[in-house]
């Protein structure tokens, strides 16, 4: 067996997509005669700064020759919109079983999705595992590449997507996708298949508006499933269709840590807290609460305009309130892409009501309790009062249309509370 890993081919400005970059690398392989056991598609940390879109890195598993793989592959690598200085391709050629790549190796793959890495640092590893590589421009891809070799060892919940690719003298042109029969695709295989539209703002969440090559990307937990959902889209010719499986949807960047004194720049946590400010509405749109995690540090959180109805979530939380949050830190403040309600404030603080006229007391002085001046009746303080509130315990996302890739849905399941997921 042979792994060919690959990234770093698109670029913001001009399009293309390593997805199809890896999706017509496996077409040649076959046409060498080598098989093809599965197309890897790894979404690595999102808050790199260099990424491009999602931050995917790309490997095709195969029994064709290493030596002749990596021929084909830098062959390949003529499709990478080098004309755009950020882009700067990279291809690692591991041979041997997917799983089973040097410890070093899959634990960079881990460390990729949730940390940072050197060029210097990948190349060192690559050269010690006894891998080809090669690049283009400065060659950062080689981080991805070796990331993608390691994927298939380094990680354990995968799931799928079933991405149809456009025709090539359509590239950067509108999109004809018919909308009804995507939404109508969508509800008939939810929630097997998931992300595919969001429903609260209409929007087809898997049709793409960048000038990449691909039609749609249809996500979901089996093969079978994304590819009926592609296949029952109509609208503009579908060039060509490769099958992934990914880690998108599998919360694999998350790092649990036990308070926001633990937590760094450009990662993603899950850490427990208490709302010690009322949510905050500023200039934009934008939510912010304050969170004190269990060892005494505060730090925001944040539900930005993007994320849309979460917004009102955030907004329904009050002081006192117990939650799990998880999401990047950037800048110093968590940007939520989901949380937990685990406890609720239920009550509030009230001047005490007279019990002769029912009417509600006033301060005698301070220290002196409370008197209802009518009655001249006495309570020592306030006290507590039930309060509506507008939200639940359990888990709360962000809608569709904000997910990022690599988040996991409530819907997947598997989470240690009520979930209250969105469409």
């Amino acid at each position: 067996m042979t792994v060919i890993g690959l990234d770093d081919t698109d670029s913001r400005e001009r399009g293309m997509c390593t997805t199809f970059v890896a999706a017509t690398l496996a077409e040649r392989v076959e046409a060498a005669g080598a098989s093809v056991d599965r197309r890897v598609l790894a979404r690595l940390n999102p808050g790199v700064e260099h990424k491009t879109r999602g931050n995917a890195a790309l490997a095709v598993h195969t029994d064709l020759d290493p030596k002749r793989a990596r021929e084909l592959a830098v062959e390949h690598l003529d499709l990478a919109e080098t004309a755009d200085p950020r882009t700067n391709p990279g291809v690692v050629v591991a041979p041997g079983e997917p799983s089973a790549v040097p410890d070093a190796v899959a634990a960079f793959a881990r460390d990729a999705v949730r940390d940072y890495h050197d060029i210097d640092d990948a190349v060192a590893l690559a050269d010690r595992a006894g891998y080809e590589h090669a690049h283009a421009g400065n060659g950062r891809g080689r981080i991805g590449a070796l990331a993608a070799v390691g994927a298939w060892r380094a990680f354990d919940d995968w799931t799928c997507e079933c991405i149809s690719y456009r025709e090539r003298d359509r590239w950067g042109t509108d999109r004809e996708v018919d909308r009804e029969s995507v939404f109508a695709a969508a509800d008939a295989a939810s929630p097997d298949a998931w992300d595919t539209v969001d429903r609260g703002e209409g929007y087809p969440v898997c049709v793409p508006r960048t000038p990449c090559p691909i039609l749609h990307g249809i996500r979901g937990d089996d093969s079978s499933t994304v590819r009926g959902v592609a296949e029952a889209i109509d609208g503009e010719p579908v060039a060509s269709r490769a099958l992934f499986v990914t880690n998108q949807g599998t919360d694999a960047h998350l790092r649990r840590v036990d308070g926001f004194a633990d937590a760094s720049e450009g990662r993603a946590y899950r850490v427990d807290g208490k709302v010690v400010a009322e949510p905050e509405t500023r200039e934009g749109g934008h939510v912010f609460a304050a969170l004190r995690s269990a060892d005494g540090e505060t730090a925001e959180v944040a539900a930005f305009e993007p994320t849309k109805r979460f917004r009102d979530r955030v907004r329904a939380l009050r002081v006192g309130d117990r939650l799990t949050v998880c999401g990047e830190v950037s800048d110093g403040t968590l940007k939520l892409e989901k949380f937990a309600v685990r406890e609720l404030v239920r009550t509030e603080p009230a001047n005490p009501e007279c019990p002769d006229c029912g009417r509600s007391m006033g301060s005698a002085g301070a220290g002196q309790g409370y008197r209802c001046r009518d009655c001249g009746t006495s309570a020592d303080g306030k006290v507590a009062v039930p309060v509506e509130r507008d939200i639940e315990r359990g888990w709360y996302e962000v809608p569709p249309c904000a997910r990022r890739h690599v988040a996991k849905p409530l819907v997947r399941g598997g989470f240690d509370a009520p979930v209250h997921p969105e469409r």
